[in-house]
């Protein structure tokens, strides 16, 4: 018998990844996102593709 695995399985195809973020930086992204009809995940990988693009 193979041993259950814990959480949710995975839903996407890109791992997860964890940053330190503070608080009222982290509130005032996912509000404005959410204007935006973004979420924050989708404004942190515009910027990093922008910042991956510079030379």
């Amino acid at each position: 018998m193979t041993e259950k695995k814990r959480g949710r399985p995975a839903t996407g195809e890109t791992k997860i990844r964890g940053v330190r973020v503070p608080d009222a930086v982290w509130e005032e992204a996912k509000r404005k996102a959410a204007e935006e009809g973004k979420t924050v995940s989708d404004v942190v990988n515009e910027l990093l593709r922008k910042y991956n693009a510079k030379k």
